[in-house]
């Protein structure tokens, strides 16, 4: 039984697959000009201590590519100024300390959805496996840490795709204990 394998496929086009490959690693970035125009903070009204350099704005761009990438600030520093030298655009990039003083203090307003009337919902759950001292220890020394799980029950909105609820229960939870009739 040796001959027959499962799901493979014979690529005729190489170079089109060849290229395929390469695009999935193309990765296009773009200052829009009101974020270039904004970039600088105008500092009208006068306050204590040393002014704003960089607008709200400014640190909200840069604070996604740090957000999109998972980054700590310095990389983050470090990717904005090579993406703006990539691009020929002409700003100074906020250090990390002024990423990170000023992240503390944006107030992004995420908005959520307000539903009226009911709505449906699908309750699902998954295994969450909690150790102690890790599993290598355990294979290592022989040392046998009682390891438990938790459930993690979701519910989401089919039609939105969004979580609704959420609820942490131990191993004995049932997905009908979790919701009302």
């Amino acid at each position: 039984m040796a001959g027959k394998r499962k799901g493979t496929y014979k690529i005729r086009n190489w170079r089109q697959y060849n290229e395929s490959l390469v695009e999935r690693g193309s990765i296009t970035f773009w200052f829009n000009e009101d974020v270039l125009a904004d970039w600088h903070h105008a500092n009208q009204r006068p306050k204590v201590g040393h002014p704003f350099v960089y607008s709200d704005t400014a640190i909200e761009c840069v604070l996604s590519l740090r957000e999109l990438f998972r980054l700590p600030y310095r990389q983050t520093e470090g990717l904005a100024r090579s993406l703006a030298d990539l691009m020929g655009v002409e700003v100074a990039i906020p250090d990390y300390t002024s990423l990170a003083k000023r992240a503390a203090s944006l107030e992004v307003s995420l908005e959520v959805s307000k539903h009226t009337g009911s709505i449906d919902v699908v309750v699902d759950s998954t295994g969450l496996k909690v150790f102690g001292e890790g599993e290598w220890k355990t294979r290592k020394h022989g040392v046998s840490k009682r390891r438990t799980w938790r459930k993690l029950h979701l519910a989401v909105n089919p039609d939105t795709q969004e979580i609704e609820a959420e609820v942490l229960t131990e191993n004995s939870g049932h997905d009908a204990d979790q919701v009302d009739e």
